[in-house]
């Protein structure tokens, strides 16, 4: 069995001896290197050809950050971000995430090697995910700020308006790994008169907050976390808090967000089960579906009961996702109604919902 060969970069000797270790414990992967920066790590790259590489944020002569871009510009390939539970280290993961980075793993700022040893089967997962995954050269944005963000919002030409949508409908999307960029692509093309979205993206808890508050920097719509028995409302978009289950109930004739702490389904919280047969039962054929990259079958069951309530659903092909898991067990279900790539998908639901057919009239 060919090995998944990792080098681990990390300026920390303690943590890169633990996540070595850990590596090195598994049948089917080996740490060939550990490099304390950058620069070290450029050049072990370049000799040792790994298939994967841990990469640390903070480190000295060259941020991670900076090495990233770096590299996905001459030498893509698969990145796992080793992230700190902070503020300004979930603003930068999602950073990384943008420019590449198939993934992260979050460490305690204390007690690290407990919580690494913790994080271990989370950490040889997410390992095996990225050796697998279809890694893209990842395009370059003017920076506007310390984090390298496009341009605001209001700074945009205004997109096409929908039209006459009625609050009935409600868009549902699905994601996992390298979720966090199909997300973006699809909210970026909504026009702010699009129905109500929600969204169940996995994600740990600290994380979501950022990754709100990016999208909503550069999306028409208003983008935030969800918050229990919050009224769901058109030309906004509701991201599952890490580490909770969300779906949607009714009150009255509106929709309203359920954000509570619930069982792990499917091994994870938030569950893109549990959002999409609340929308099933709750939303029926004025839903919408739309499942993204990311491994695993999470999703995909009640995705097909949201098609047997009347739903129509869009999926992610296979050339366009980072990972074919989740929309590859969707198809299989026969959860379908178009798969699209990725870029396709948003002007294929706005058409549907302009044109205003006998199935979805408003």
């Amino acid at each position: 069995m060919k090995k998944i060969r990792v080098v681990v970069v990390d300026d920390s000797a303690l943590v890169r001896s633990l996540l070595a270790e850990i590596i090195n414990r598994q049948r089917d992967m080996e740490c060939v290197g550990t490099a304390n920066d950058p620069l070290i790590a450029r050049e072990m790259i370049r000799e040792l050809n790994p298939d994967v590489i841990t990469l640390d944020i903070e480190m000295p002569r060259m941020d991670g950050i900076d090495f990233l871009g770096r590299l996905m510009r001459l030498r893509p390939m698969p990145v796992v971000m080793i992230s700190t539970l902070t503020e300004r280290g979930a603003e930068v993961t999602m950073r990384a995430l943008e420019m590449g980075a198939v993934d992260f793993v979050a460490k305690p700022r204390i007690g690290v090697a407990d919580g690494l040893s913790e994080l271990s089967s989370q950490i040889v997962e997410k390992i095996r995910i990225a050796a697998a995954a279809h890694v893209k050269r990842a395009a370059s944005a003017p920076p506007t700020s310390a984090l390298g963000g496009a341009s605001p919002v209001a700074a945009r030409a205004p997109l096409a308006s929908i039209g006459r949508v009625s609050t009935e409908k409600l868009i549902c999307i699905g994601a996992s790994t390298g979720g966090t960029e199909a997300i973006k692509e699809i909210l970026t093309r909504m026009p702010a008169d699009s129905p109500g979205i929600v969204i169940t993206q996995h994600m740990p808890p600290g994380f979501t907050t950022s990754f709100a508050a990016r999208l909503n920097s550069l999306c028409q719509i208003t983008v935030q976390e969800a918050a229990n028995g919050e009224r769901i409302l058109p030309g906004h978009a509701y991201i599952a808090p890490g580490g909770k289950q969300f779906r949607v109930d009714r009150s009255g004739a509106n929709y309203v967000a359920v954000v509570e702490e619930g069982e792990l389904v499917n091994r994870h919280r938030p569950s893109v089960e549990v959002l999409f047969r609340s929308a099933a039962a709750v939303v029926g054929r004025n839903a919408f579906g739309i499942m993204l990259t990311g491994m695993g079958g999470d999703g995909a069951k009640a995705m097909r009961e949201m098609k047997d309530a009347g739903s129509y659903n869009y999926v992610q092909d296979e050339a366009s996702c980072i990972v074919f898991g989740m929309p590859r067990e969707a198809i299989l279900h026969g959860a379908a109604d178009e798969v699209l790539p990725l870029v396709e998908i948003a002007p294929a639901l706005i058409a549907k919902l302009s044109g205003a057919t006998d199935r979805y009239r408003v």
